[in-house]
């Protein structure tokens, strides 16, 4: 299963917790004006950073450093596939925005192997989708991974007008489903994705791989008749 369609599996997960009135503070506090979504730079070899992260550079342990240490780490596995490994955040503050952020490892299926196989316990989130506790080892070795992609729910709702005024036009809208509307921001490694029956969901990679990760996913996953 690809990034995208990951990320959005959790930001479902994710209206199952209350958005407001957090039980603990929240994993970042930043000056109000200072990494909030819409500030993405891009550097001349094709890598962004947003949140004072960089996709496909930044390991998990930049991220413990820039949010702090109140994540929970897993692989997430629908049936049928290795999964991925993930980083969750339940509530952090990015400047005045508050939501939820979930960060893909990059690991190779031989690792993501490995660790299932070491796994201390597996659970069921929604439907048959899997998530696995790692073993206290991987946990450690988990430090060290790049992180592949950031998805980030934010806890107010986001409307079409919103998204042009913070991140203007997209240079292309996709549409999957009857509720899903993405817009795409390649040029920024953004996908910005509108759902008329849920949260909304910020994809962010890496400029240079936002055709493999995000767009062609997409165009294939909207080329399929819908059930």
């Amino acid at each position: 299963m690809k990034i995208a369609f990951y990320i959005i599996g959790l930001a479902l997960l994710a209206l199952l917790v209350p958005f407001f009135l957090p039980s603990t503070p929240p994993a970042h506090t930043d000056h109000p004006n200072q990494n909030l979504p819409w500030q993405i730079t891009v550097d001349a070899q094709g890598h962004s950073t947003v949140f004072g992260l960089t996709p496909s550079r930044s390991t998990l342990a930049d991220v413990r450093q820039q949010l702090g240490e109140d994540m929970e780490i897993a692989i997430v596995a629908a049936p049928g596939e290795v999964g991925e490994v993930e980083a969750y955040y339940s509530q952090v503050s990015l400047g005045f925005v508050m939501g939820r952020v979930i960060f893909t490892l990059d690991a190779t299926p031989a690792t993501i192997t490995a660790m299932r196989d070491r796994a201390l316990k597996a659970e069921h989130m929604e439907s048959s989708t899997k998530k696995i506790s790692l073993h206290p080892e991987d946990l450690a070795k988990a430090n060290s991974l790049p992180i592949r992609a950031i998805g980030l729910i934010p806890s107010a709702n986001l409307d079409e007008a919103t998204v042009l005024q913070r991140f203007g036009a997209p240079k292309e809208r996709i549409t999957v489903g009857e509720t899903l509307t993405h817009f795409l921001y390649p040029n920024l490694g953004l996908d910005v994705v509108l759902d008329t029956k849920g949260k909304e969901v910020l994809q962010y990679v890496a400029p240079k791989d936002f055709e493999t990760r995000i767009r062609a996913p997409l165009l294939a996953t909207q080329a399929k008749p819908q059930p």
